[in-house]
């Protein structure tokens, strides 16, 4: 792992939050119906490493567990789909046992599920001003363990599975249970709500061919776009409030267009930088520029949905009007997020945080730089349409995560640094399979055409 990783990260945790992770990483293979393998299953010291800070819900958790209690749902299905994964049937031959205790039905919804929504398991009303708590009761009542499953390893991406979930548990200062809540809504909220994964698999090429104006209109605008990156590595996407117009587009296409951005922003992350820097350049900004709809979703986005996302936020050359439009705005922010916002009005306050030698002119920089729009380029798409070389590669991708998913149990109960250095290996294995599964499962940006997004 880097050497200069964040505190808090893969590869930088204190023994402490080390076992946080374990913690919660139980809670969630139970969620998601996978049991440990064999040779965990009859080791002696399969309860010897529970933290004491979550005795109770870990011990009660890791019975079940060793004892094959996991939550099944009837009788299994023939064939597994993990959404960015397949299972073959022979690969299940070879577990059978294993599987007996893992699968669940996936042919009608979990109405027995993870035991998990006790009152124990609610953030709090302190801290659950999106509902989360009465999300991830649905969640559970209305999702099988195996699609909770496929839209976690579908937000993984090229991203290292533990750094996902240390985005919950840092969003909620550690605490397990509290964050198994959010990832488990936000998890309801990506497949359920928003249909994450058809937003980026459809992009821009379908958009043009459905004539769904009201998208692509915002890209074409450049109402927000990425370009450069500030001080730290971050990408950078600036948002130009002057181009806003609250009757151009529906709020539908407005919530698409959001998340379109900010999903193609995690292709740009490159380690171990894992935030973003976004401006909100308010230059020409009048009355008629504010949507409040817009900034609310986009605040719920950063704090419930994708925690741990934003680095800084960059209120450039508000004029005085925005004072009134502020004053509302922040009582919405969670003070973590609050604290990342910072006013500039010049160009030296906003070079603090990006170089000179790459702002561009718009915001007062020397660099010869505009936003253009290059359109779709036919047949950049096509491998969207290779239905049998994406199953080949999810199949062999289904392979990678199943042995993750044993790694992670054998780390679980294990002190051996050998069994965390297995885990980051296949980790990294599955970030180089996921670069060549990309093109089938996600359709070209502007940012591909640009070269801005180099998952390479």
């Amino acid at each position: 792992m880097p050497q200069n990783q964040a505190p808090g990260r893969p590869g930088n945790l204190t023994p402490e939050q080390e076992q946080k992770l374990k913690d919660l990483w139980i809670i969630v293979m139970r969620t998601f119906g996978v049991s440990p393998p064999p040779s965990v299953l009859e080791s002696s010291t399969i309860t010897s490493t529970i933290s004491t800070t979550s005795a109770n819900d870990s011990a009660e958790l890791t019975s079940e567990v060793v004892n094959g209690d996991v939550s099944t749902n009837g009788e299994k299905s023939k064939k597994k789909r993990f959404g960015i994964l397949k299972r073959k049937d022979k690969d299940k031959d070879k577990d059978k046992n294993r599987e007996k205790s893992k699968e669940a039905d996936v042919s009608k919804p979990n109405r027995t599920g993870p035991t998990l929504s006790s009152p124990t398991v609610g953030l709090g009303d302190e801290n659950d001003k999106y509902g989360q708590s009465k999300q991830f009761k649905e969640a559970l009542a209305e999702m099988t363990p195996e699609e909770l499953r496929i839209a976690f390893w579908s937000m993984v991406k090229a991203d290292h599975p533990d750094g996902l979930l240390l985005r919950f548990l840092r969003a909620r200062k550690w605490d397990v249970r509290k964050a198994h809540v959010m990832m488990v809504s936000t998890m309801h909220w990506r497949l359920k709500e928003m249909d994450v994964e058809a937003i980026v698999f459809k992009g821009e090429g379908a958009a043009l061919a459905e004539h769904d104006e009201g998208f692509l209109k915002q890209i074409r605008l450049g109402k927000s776009y990425l370009h450069a990156r500030d001080k730290l590595g971050r990408p950078v996407c600036t948002v130009r409030a002057r181009l806003h117009k609250q009757g151009d587009q529906t709020e539908d296409a407005m919530n698409r267009y959001t998340v379109y951005v900010m999903e193609t922003a995690r292709m740009c992350l490159k380690e171990p930088v894992d935030t973003a820097t976004v401006i909100f350049d308010l230059s020409q900004f009048s009355l008629a520029n504010m949507d409040y709809a817009p900034v609310k979703f986009m605040v719920k986005c950063f704090e419930a949905h994708y925690p741990e996302s934003l680095g800084i936020c960059v209120v450039y050359k508000a004029p005085w009007i925005f004072q009134g439009v502020w004053n509302i705005i922040k009582g919405w922010l969670d003070p973590v997020v609050a604290s990342k916002i910072h006013f500039c009005k010049t160009v030296d306050d906003i070079a603090q945080f990006i170089d000179r030698d790459v702002l561009w002119k718009e915001l007062g920089g020397d660099v010869e730089w505009d936003y253009k729009y290059l359109e779709p380029v036919p047949g950049e798409d096509d491998l969207l349409k290779d239905t049998e070389t994406r199953e080949k590669l999810l199949e062999e991708r289904a392979k990678i995560v199943r042995e993750y998913e044993d790694a992670t149990w054998t780390w679980i109960y294990s002190t051996s640094s050998e069994a965390r250095k297995a885990r980051h290996e296949i980790a990294k294995r599955l970030r180089e399979d996921y670069v060549g599964l990309d093109p089938y499962l996600r359709a070209r940006t502007v940012y591909d055409r640009t070269n801005y997004i180099q998952l390479n």
